[in-house]
């Protein structure tokens, strides 16, 4: 399944430092604008204890986590919808994203540029807003040409999508993003057919200073603010810091580096996590012998989908899956223990998928 996570903000506020923890690459990061140019794009692994536990009763060959790709896009600026600063090439690539991290610089620091010359991320945040949001604008105006002539020609449902094009519109000229439009239900498929770049759910990323990672800052202060009158997340990360421990080869040394500055776990373990969550994304694994594996699914997908996942064939000739429930599976150790016990379920194409099942499929092609 191809999930991606668009990193935006503006020039020099950490993207490519974050893009490098986050996926082991080695995106160019420097004290100048767009030191990025063409988007980098890397894997990150989604971390879940569950896999672990599951490594460690089947003892197999091979272990493979959930990824979700991610794409470094270079650094927007005013005037990007109007093609500034290579703005139409950075806004495509964000339009090919599934959710949207947003960068937000949050320290001081005399010997960084930044490209509006201060530091305040509410500005920021809002010239970025205002040119997706100005793109969009684009988008639905031109759908809703599409939709009239469509009307013209006899469409039934053009006339629909027209009227939801309109109440879109209003919203975005208001200066809103499309994902708190008051529409719902099957009207908000029209979106989809408008390639909107704010009805992507957002994760605001507040860079900081080692001293505030843990307790925060009057920037992060304001942008909580207005993430919660968006109801929008916050994570407070320092990708200075960040930088550092993706240079410690054990666990161990990255341990003791967290307890020090007075952190369990690091920024970019909470961004994987909280990112691949808000897709609304589930997991369930594979267990064997040879292999133990995460399987990306949407939530709400059934036995049949999430096989498909795996491979088509499995989908379009599923037969049955046996499903051991993640707890049952730790309690009990092995697959046979649980089918003993009656604890592996047959299922057949109704069922939905729950987040840490464990699965195996039958099917014939």
């Amino acid at each position: 399944m191809g999930l991606k996570c668009g990193i935006v903000g503006l020039p020099n506020v950490g993207k490519s430092t974050l893009f490098n923890c986050l996926s082991g690459g080695k995106a160019q990061a420097a004290n100048f604008p767009f030191c990025t140019i063409e988007p980098n794009v890397g894997m990150f692994n989604v971390s879940d204890p569950r896999l672990e536990e599951l490594t460690a009763l089947a003892n197999p060959q091979r272990v493979v986590p959930a990824t979700v790709e991610i794409v470094d896009i270079a650094g927007l600026v005013k005037g990007a919808s109007k093609g500034e600063g290579l703005g139409n090439q950075f806004l495509g690539n964000i339009r090919e994203t599934d959710t949207i991290i947003h960068v937000l610089r949050c320290f001081d620091d005399d010997n960084i540029v930044h490209v509006d010359g201060s530091v305040n991320p509410i500005r920021d945040k809002e010239t970025i807003d205002t040119e997706l949001g100005l793109k969009d604008l684009e988008s639905v105006e031109k759908r809703i040409k599409a939709l009239e002539r469509a009307a013209k020609q006899g469409d039934k449902d053009a006339k629909k999508g027209i009227d939801v094009m309109q109440i879109l519109l209003k919203h975005l000229q208001e200066g809103k993003p499309a994902r708190s439009a008051k529409v719902e239900g099957e009207d908000r498929l029209h979106f989809k057919e408008a390639f909107l770049l704010t009805d992507k759910p957002v994760l605001y990323v507040c860079n900081v200073d080692e001293k505030s990672v843990v307790g925060g800052n009057k920037y992060v202060d304001e942008v909580k603010k207005v993430a919660a009158e968006e109801g929008a997340q916050v994570l407070v990360i320092a990708a200075a810091i960040e930088a550092d421990i993706a240079q410690l080869e054990s666990y161990e040394e990255r341990k003791e580096f967290l307890a020090d500055i007075g952190l369990s776990e690091s920024g970019v373990t909470q961004l994987v996590r909280t990112a691949y969550f808000m897709l609304n994304l589930a997991t369930y694994f594979t267990v064997g012998e040879k292999e133990v594996r995460a399987w990306t699914i949407h939530r709400g997908m059934t036995a049949p989908q999430s096989a498909g996942v795996i491979h088509s064939d499995f989908e379009k000739g599923f037969i049955r899956a046996e499903v051991i429930a993640y707890d049952d599976f730790v309690h009990y150790k092995t697959e046979a223990a649980c089918r003993d016990v009656g604890k592996l379920a047959v299922e057949g194409k109704e069922y939905v998928v729950r987040d840490g099942d464990i699965m195996h499929f039958r099917f014939n092609v």
